[in-house]
């Protein structure tokens, strides 16, 4: 527990240690809740789309650093649920794939990209893993202008 006032730094609110949470704004609120998740260090991790709810990009550089540190580690799993193929590209060493609320695919994206047939970035290997016609559907959208 000695760590939470480096936490508190880390998410720039020691300034607001005081005050009354409801006070917060949607961002600072979002620290306090990953600051309390990365204070139980906890063997496994759970995080709901931890780079959403108004995390601004300070939060975000060192939600990144942070999550990749215990990721390297070893002794820590990170099980993270985001909508943001870029950040799971970044952070994952293992990557699950869903289709309504069903895992569809589970592996490494080096693996991922074989599975599919894409070499390109994580979208394109998620497009044609769990929603393939997409692509052709925003084709159809653009003929119609």
């Amino acid at each position: 527990m000695e760590h939470i006032p480096r936490l508190m730094k880390l998410f720039n609110l020691e300034d607001h240690e005081d005050q009354r949470i409801n006070s917060y704004s949607t961002g600072q609120r979002k620290k306090i809740a990953l600051a309390a998740a990365l204070a139980a260090e906890a063997p496994i991790m759970l995080l709901d789309e931890p780079f959403s709810g108004g995390l601004d990009p300070s939060g975000i550089a060192a939600l990144k650093r942070v999550l990749n540190y215990h990721r390297q580690r070893r002794d820590v799993t990170v099980v993270m649920a985001t909508p943001v193929p870029e950040v799971v590209e970044e952070l994952s060493d293992r990557i699950a794939i869903l289709r309504d609320g069903r895992i569809v695919a589970y592996d490494t994206l080096a693996a991922l990209r074989r599975q599919s047939g894409v070499d390109g970035k994580l979208e394109e290997v998620y497009e044609r893993i769990a929603s393939p016609g997409s692509a052709q559907k925003v084709d159809r959208y653009f003929e119609g202008m």
